[in-house]
């Protein structure tokens, strides 16, 4: 299996798998949603441009500010358009993180139990058993338009760029 150094904060961390590019197949997966049922990537986004928010923990700041900022940006964006955040936290914690912080454009996702997203799409941290900060915006044919794999999991995506992604393909 592929290993690659990433940085958490001062400390080197291990992501397991081969990172996805532009024009790869993204794959599908199963999470949980915050009901505790099981969540379809395919069919529940399916037909929709979709922008994949990864982060290690909602209740951080940097998980905090990203997941606000795209949160915000769904409401200036097309109905075509899904907004998807994936962590390791439990269900109930996604949900009452949504509930305090008023995020309501987002849906949030959990891969703590399968963890069939991080094995898919390449961003289980080994040592701690999160998510290596990405995003990715997948196209209505569920093909990769944009990806983006942070090397520092304590700085913030690019979010223009991904949002702009998402915008030519309405």
């Amino acid at each position: 299996m592929t290993e690659r150094k990433k940085k958490f904060g001062e400390e080197e961390i291990t992501v397991i798998g081969e990172e996805l590019k532009v024009g790869d197949s993204a794959p599908n997966f199963k999470a949980i949603n915050n009901d505790l049922s099981e969540y379809d990537f395919y069919k529940e986004e399916e037909g929709k441009i979709k922008i994949i928010s990864v982060v290690p923990s909602l209740d951080t700041s940097v998980c905090e500010i990203q997941t606000t900022k795209f949160n915000k940006a769904a409401a200036d964006i097309s109905p075509d358009v899904s907004i998807v955040t994936i962590s390791n936290d439990l269900p109930f914690a996604q949900a009452r993180f949504c509930s305090a912080k008023g995020i309501d454009q987002v849906k949030t996702v959990s891969d703590y139990n399968f963890l069939d997203f991080a094995d898919k799409y390449a961003t289980l941290i080994k040592e701690l058993k999160l998510q290596n900060r990405a995003v990715f915006v997948v196209d209505k044919e569920n093909k990769l338009v944009h990806v983006e794999y942070l090397e520092q999991n304590t700085e913030l995506p690019d979010y223009k760029a991904a949002l702009e992604a998402a915008k030519k393909l309405v």
